[in-house]
């Protein structure tokens, strides 16, 4: 009989023993330990009269009794559903509300006032997690409540509205674990670094493969450079997942390149990466860097590259996020029509991954595929700015204001016009002392794009409004435009 995900994952956690699994803060944890705090929860659960099946809501954070919990729940085969901790006590509250789940796990301090009242309302059993042990924060009501049809639902990144959730079947995540390892990857590797937020793709992505393989992990709470650096250092790490905002803030933190010499490339995803910066980065540290490309909707990637592509196509093909993963169909259609458009053309991607099922999967990117399969990204359909009647993307946009020497990063929406309909609206991020003005960045639009491009404004900010998984968040900039009186 073939074993399930739920089964190898469980496996994967006990081969550890009493093995480093997780380090926090500077203390290992064992595969036992973890194991032992996670079946620690399931006691607490089963005391408060939940079903093993009844899915739990977690307001989840980077630390390791969330991260054991999680595991915990995996490796029992219980339903998780995630609540982003940052949000305001009112809107984790109504967050626990919707879920109706049977339990709720938080962190000591997000058991305010407002979640307590929530949970007490929901009828849900209540337990903190603590970093030693658990403590049950109220009893909860065994009545029938809608349950999670799968392993995780996971959060969507948020960079175009509010969080969406994903559900992920338990069998799904072997493709999470491929698209991270390519079916290679051994328990006595350099530890997996986890600092993508918990409660997305990003996040489950590096839990779930370290575990499955029995590697070891380093968890981090929050991304700071000093802070991954140090991890890259002590670990001697080979090969680490990064975010597009980390690569441009390891580029700009002009590291010496002895810091980084243990890695041998990084692979970037969650986002597009311009061109120019990913060559300086090349250029500064002598790392090559591996593009990927993937969505929540696929539980991990559907295209990337490998160290044996990036040698043969590198450097043709810099804008490129690589080829399918074996097993892995891309198309690329018409948005109206849904014919498929000829090779080099650009349309909606599409794409059919083997465990999600027989269908094909339509995103919201748009994209085109070359002759030798490679994969390239040009923004997102769902993003583009109508202005009077001319389509803009407003990665285009973008492209041309982070080409300046000046500008670290910028976020380009569409905002209301009571003519046009829609107008382009950019905010900037500039390096210190940067001296360029909104004239200069106007006229460099200007010289480089259609004049329907050029943004109504462009204001300067310290820092762009991101994400917890360090997108620019589309809200976010939006909510910067004061429109001409």
């Amino acid at each position: 009989m073939t074993e399930s995900f739920t089964e190898r994952f469980a496996a994967g956690l006990a081969s550890y023993g009493d093995r480093p699994c997780i380090e926090f803060e500077g203390r290992w944890y064992s595969g036992a330990e973890v194991a032992s705090y996670g079946a620690a929860v399931t006691a607490r659960l089963d005391a408060a009269g939940l079903a093993p099946d009844a899915s739990v809501a977690l307001v989840v954070r980077n630390r390791y009794p969330h991260a054991a919990a999680t595991i915990g729940a995996l490796a029992a085969g219980r339903p998780v559903a995630m609540i982003y901790s940052f949000q305001s006590p009112e809107a984790i509250a109504a967050d626990i509300e919707r879920l109706d789940a049977a339990a709720v796990l938080a962190d000591p301090q997000d058991w305010t006032d407002e979640v307590i009242t929530a949970t007490q309302r929901s009828g849900a059993a209540g337990v903190a997690l603590g970093a030693e042990g658990t403590a049950l924060a109220g009893a909860g009501t065994t009545r029938q409540r809608p349950r999670v049809d799968g392993a995780l639902a996971i959060l969507t990144s948020g960079t175009t509205g509010p969080p969406k959730r994903f559900v992920v079947r338990a069998e799904v995540l072997e493709h999470t674990v491929f698209s991270v390892t390519g079916g290679q990857a051994a328990p006595d590797e350099p530890p997996e670094l986890v600092y993508w937020p918990l409660g997305g793709i990003g996040g489950v992505c590096q839990l779930v493969t370290g575990v499955y393989v029995g590697k070891r992990m380093v968890l981090m709470e929050r991304f700071s450079v000093p802070a991954w650096v140090d991890v890259v250092k002590t670990h001697r790490l080979q090969r680490v997942g990064v975010q597009p905002a980390v690569v441009r803030m390891l580029l700009e933190a002009d590291l010496p390149a002895a810091d980084l010499s243990s890695l041998q490339y990084v692979m970037s995803a969650s986002g597009p990466l311009d061109v120019p910066t990913r060559d300086a980065f090349e250029q500064r540290y002598g790392i090559p860097v591996l593009t990927a490309y993937g969505a929540t909707e696929f539980a991990g990637s559907v295209c990337t590259w490998t160290p044996d592509l990036y040698r043969e196509f590198g450097a043709r093909k810099r804008a490129s996020s690589g080829r399918a993963l074996p097993g892995v169909q891309v198309r690329i259609i018409d948005g109206d029509t849904g014919a498929a458009v000829p090779t080099g053309e650009r349309g909606i991607l599409t794409a059919k991954v083997p465990l999600l099922g027989p269908d094909w999967v339509r995103t919201t990117d748009i994209a085109s595929i070359d002759e030798d399969g490679f994969v390239t990204l040009h923004g997102r359909a769902d993003g583009a700015i109508n202005r009077g009647g001319f389509k803009i993307i407003p990665e285009t946009i973008r492209g041309v204001l982070i080409s300046h020497p000046e500008v670290r990063d910028a976020g380009v929406v569409g905002v209301p016009d009571a003519r046009l309909g829609q107008v382009p609206f950019a905010a900037v991020e500039t390096v210190e002392g940067a001296t360029v003005s909104e004239a200069d960045l106007l006229a460099a639009v200007r010289a480089a794009l259609p004049a329907h491009h050029v943004p109504v404004s462009v204001v300067f900010v310290d820092e762009l409004p991101r994400t917890p998984s360090l997108k620019v968040s589309v809200p976010g900039v939006s909510g910067l435009y004061r429109p001409a009186t």
